[in-house]
């Protein structure tokens, strides 16, 4: 895909999160990763709804921006997850209502904070890891991430909310999109025992749809 088509890709996916609610006003973020090394990302402070290609922030393999508007402050979550997920294209950060009201609460499983309540969590998300509380654009959130070691693909912000990587921009958002429906799963079902995957369904699903 070109350059121009992955700008268009980011604006057209951005006005779909932010019209139908998955991160409001100015918040979120969407990032590509270049052939050549550099991203493509989205300014800070900018509504996912209202982008303009031509102001897509465009920054070098040593992040050093190149063209377009300031990119995000939450930089750092971006290079942690670039970095340990060699296989990652894309990056999408939102603050989507019901994953973000999952990662207030106190009682989560840290290395698996939703449970596997239908196969797509487990074959688009994998296992989602908590990261504890950091002001947003803090360096350490991406030291916290780099000490997964690439394990998760999807991490979750306490109290700020989900992030996902995935091959391909497309990849990227269908992911968060699942997180964020499974998160509404896991608060209605929260105290009501539900009917979970058993570990050799899931096992299945790992060895065949691996994230």
């Amino acid at each position: 895909m070109t350059e121009a088509a992955l700008r268009d890709s980011i604006c057209r996916f951005g006005r779909s999160l932010f019209e139908r609610g998955l991160t409001p006003g100015a918040s979120g973020n969407i990032s590509v990763r270049l052939d050549d090394g550099g991203w493509l990302c989205t300014p800070t402070d900018a509504s996912l709804g209202w982008l303009d290609p031509a102001r897509i922030a465009r920054l070098d393999r040593n992040r050093v921006l190149l063209s377009g508007d300031k990119p995000t402050k939450e930089i750092p979550l971006h290079d942690a997850l670039y970095d340990t997920r060699p296989d990652a294209g894309a990056v999408v950060h939102l603050h989507s209502t019901h994953a973000v009201a999952l990662s207030t609460l106190p009682d989560l499983d840290p290395t698996e904070v939703l449970p596997p309540i239908t196969p797509y969590i487990v074959m688009r998300v994998g296992k989602l890891a908590l990261i504890p509380y950091h002001m947003p654009g803090d360096p350490a959130v991406g030291e916290a991430i780099r000490g997964l070691a690439g394990k998760h693909s999807a991490v979750l912000l306490a109290n700020h909310g989900p992030v996902v990587a995935g091959r391909s921009l497309d990849a990227a958002v269908f992911a968060i999109e699942e997180l964020e429906e499974t998160a509404k799963l896991a608060l209605l079902l929260r105290n009501l025992n539900p009917r979970l995957l058993t570990p050799d369904q899931v096992a299945a699903l790992v060895r065949r749809f691996t994230p």
